[in-house]
C-alpha cells in the first residue's frame, strides 16, 4: 500500500487533502484512482488508512477509514549529536540508516576541528522523511540546526549523556552503562575527533566517555554504531 507523509493531519479528522506535490505524485506518478486505499503517517505516532475520494492531481481528497495512534512507539529516546562531515553525503547516509533503525532526535554540532561549519537542514530533513516513509515509521525524527558544541553542552538534558572519542583514557561500553528504557544523548565528533579541551568540557557537563569498539571508526559509522547498539540493548 502506498504511503504519504502528512505532518499537518490532526487525529479525529474524517477527511484530508494532500498538498499539490503529494497529489501529483499520487495521481500522475502512482496513477491511483478513486477508492484506492493509501496509508498516511503524521510523524507524531499516527498511522492512518485512507481512501481516495477525489483523485485531483493538485488537491487529492482522502477519506480517513481508520487510525492508529502511537504506532510502534519506542521504549526509549535516542538523541545523537554528530559533527557534519566534509563530504555531506556521509551524513546523509547516516540520517537515512539511523531513521530506518530508530532514532528520535539528531543535532548537528560544530566543533573546533570540524571541516564543515554548516549544512542545508531542509535537504537533510527530506532525506529523513524519505527514510521514514520507506521504513514505515509513524514517528519522524527531529533534526536540529547546526550549533556550536559549547551551546549544546549547556543545554539541559534529562537522561544519560555519553561521548565517544579516540583520546586515551578510561572508557565504558554502552552495554554496561545504559539504564534500559531511558533517554540518551550521544556525542560523536568530527573526522579529527574532539579536542582535549572539548572532552574536558563535556566531562564537566556530566557526559560519560564511551568506547564503540577497538576499531577507529569514521564519524558517520560511529554515530550509526551508537544508534544500533542502543536500539539493540533496549529490545
Amino acid at each position: 500500500m502506498h504511503l504519504f507523509y502528512t505532518p499537518d493531519l490532526i487525529a479525529g479528522q474524517s477527511h484530508y487533502q494532500l498538498n499539490e506535490e503529494e497529489s501529483k505524485h499520487c495521481i500522475r506518478v502512482l496513477r491511483l484512482e478513486k477508492d484506492s486505499e493509501v496509508q498516511l503517517i503524521d510523524g507524531k505516532g499516527g498511522l492512518y488508512t485512507a481512501v481516495i475520494a477525489d483523485p485531483h492531481p493538485k488537491r487529492t481528497l482522502l477519506s480517513i477509514a481508520s487510525a492508529q495512534q502511537e504506532y510502534q512507539r519506542r521504549n526509549h529516546y535516542l538523541h545523537i549529536a554528530v559533527a557534519p562531515t566534509k563530504n555531506i553525503e556521509r551524513i546523509e547516509w547516516f540520517l537515512e540508516k539511523a531513521t530506518e533503525i530508530g532514532i528520535d532526535e539528531i543535532s548537528l554540532i560544530i566543533c573546533q576541528r570540524s571541516e564543515r561549519k554548516e549544512a542545508k537542514i531542509e535537504r537533510l530533513d527530506k532525506i529523513i522523511t524519505a527514510a521514514v516513509k520507506q521504513s514505515l515509521k509513524a514517528y519522524h525524527p527531529i533534526l536540529n540546526e547546526a550549533v556550536a558544541l559549547p551551546k549544546l553542552l549547556a543545554k539541559p538534558f534529562d537522561g544519560q549523556k555519553f561521548m565517544a572519542h579516540c583520546e586515551p583514557g578510561e572508557k565504558i561500553d554502552l552495554k554496561s552503562a545504559i539504564q534500559p528504557h531511558g533517554k540518551y544523548l550521544v556525542l560523536i565528533g568530527p573526522e579529527g575527533d574532539f579536542t582535549p579541551h572539548e572532552i574536558d568540557e563535556a566531562l564537566k557537563s556530566d557526559f560519560k566517555p564511551i568506547t564503540l569498539g577497538d576499531s577507529r571508526l569514521r564519524t558517520e559509522t560511529a554515530a550509526l554504531e551508537a544508534c544500533f547498539e542502543i536500539n539493540f540493548l533496549n529490545r
